[in-house]
């Protein structure tokens, strides 16, 4: 196993240590809250480094292909689901359900997708798109900025919904363009 697929299961093992951080959060115990976004900052940095480092060493796989959203989307619906549901939080650490709806229902399609795709053609064979990536790098700000209760914090979960939304359509159109 390469180095940069390494540091994509390195990211997924981050999300139990947020998660507990905002388990165990109470006020007195800010710290919580600074531990949980240094983790998060973390494997978004870890996110930037392995596909660098993949690239870089001519070292992508089948096996970090699948990896790296994988972890992504643990690292990033594992936060935002405990931020929508763990009641001890105060209400400017807590993300609309609406959005989290948003996004998982997106990562159901894209995943139904995939697998309807490999089912009938007999190959996985789907590429993140520019509109993909924003998305993702949108979700992942999202987080920052309600840990840190930023005023900013509800356009930005609103412009994060658009662009998931709009990946999603986008990520379908191409789905049918393949089937049909």
């Amino acid at each position: 196993m390469n180095l940069a697929n390494k540091i994509s299961i390195f990211r997924i093992l981050l999300a139990p240590g947020i998660v507990a951080s905002l388990v165990y959060y109470h006020p007195a115990r800010d710290w919580l809250r600074f531990l949980a976004l240094g983790l998060f900052l973390v494997g978004i940095l870890s996110d930037a480094v392995d596909g660098f480092l993949a690239r870089r060493n001519h070292e992508q796989t089948e096996l970090g292909a699948l990896l790296d959203p994988i972890a992504d989307k643990f690292l990033i619906l594992s936060t935002l689901i405990s931020c929508a549901t763990i009641h001890g939080l105060p209400v400017w650490m807590r993300v609309p359900a609406w959005f989290n709806l948003i996004v998982i229902s997106r990562d159901i399609l894209l995943v139904a997708g995939t697998m309807v795709l490999f089912a009938i053609r007999g190959r996985w064979n789907v590429r993140p798109n520019w509109v993909g990536k924003w998305t993702t790098f949108a979700q992942m700000l999202v987080i920052p900025s309600v840990l840190l209760g930023l005023a900013s914090t509800p356009w930005l979960v609103a412009a994060a919904a658009a662009l998931t939304v709009l990946s999603a359509a986008g990520y379908v159109r191409v789905g049918i363009r393949l089937l049909g």
